[in-house]
């Protein structure tokens, strides 16, 4: 079996990408497709962290504006994101992965408590932690959210599994001539405002150190590629 290249990982999901072609709700089949992938990576020896946006059910920002006070929009996307983390918890433990949910806001009849140091001894035993509920704080994203949390538990890369291939300098659906780039430097992210992560998680990834690979969640199996160290997608890093 082949070394993996990174030991210890944060996954980070968006919901759209788990809503399959159906862009609302739970897509099951893409879901197996991700969690069939995450077990191969376990048995690999990959310590999994994995972090899901909610934007399948509902994005603060967006959807709130205008409706909702901006707090209370972003308090309803973060239980969006719990919704989706006990979707793919169960479909993990179905194939046989133990894994733990833990989540920034207490939902203690579903969920552990983020505790740094517990999250830690799960991954060491071999657990997938999926992390909900971003950092608990309106105003962040859950890119933030997976970039604080690949700090927190010394993650070796960000896996940033999303719907489009790579980083572009312009976007791919809008100018059929854009360039794509196999690496790129955060400096270069936040001047040119490529749309990666938003600037806050662009920055804290930088401050740490912490390469991020960019992907194409449509072929799950490029999670598992991208761990061997195959040049799949866009790297950012110093």
């Amino acid at each position: 079996m082949q070394e993996p290249k990174y030991k210890r990982v944060l996954l980070k999901i968006s919901g759209e990408a788990l809503a399959g072609e159906k862009h609302f709700g739970l897509d099951f089949e893409v879901i197996g497709q991700v969690a069939e992938v995450i077990r191969q990576c376990v048995e690999m020896g990959v310590q999994v962290g994995v972090v899901i946006g909610g934007g399948n059910f509902w994005r603060g920002v967006k959807d709130g504006e205008g409706y909702i006070e901006r707090t209370r929009a972003d308090h309803m996307g973060m239980l969006a994101t719990a919704m989706n983390c006990m979707a793919m918890a169960d479909v993990l433990e179905q194939k046989g992965v133990d894994v733990r949910v833990q989540t920034a806001l207490e939902i203690r009849a579903v969920a552990e408590p983020y505790i740094r140091a517990r999250a830690i001894r799960h991954l060491e035993k071999g657990r997938v932690v999926i992390f909900g509920c971003g950092i608990g704080s309106p105003f962040f994203s859950t890119d933030t959210a997976a970039v604080l949390r690949a700090a927190e538990i010394n993650a070796d890369v960000i896996l940033l599994a999303k719907n489009i291939d790579g980083v572009y300098d312009c976007d791919p659906a809008k100018n059929e001539n854009a360039v794509k780039f196999d690496s790129i430097t955060y400096d270069d992210v936040l001047a040119k405002h490529l749309a990666v992560m938003d600037s806050t998680a662009t920055s804290l990834s930088m401050d740490n150190h912490i390469p991020v690979l960019v992907f194409a969640l449509k072929d799950p199996y490029n999670i598992v590629r991208v761990i061997n160290g195959e040049k799949i997608g866009t790297i950012v890093k110093e």
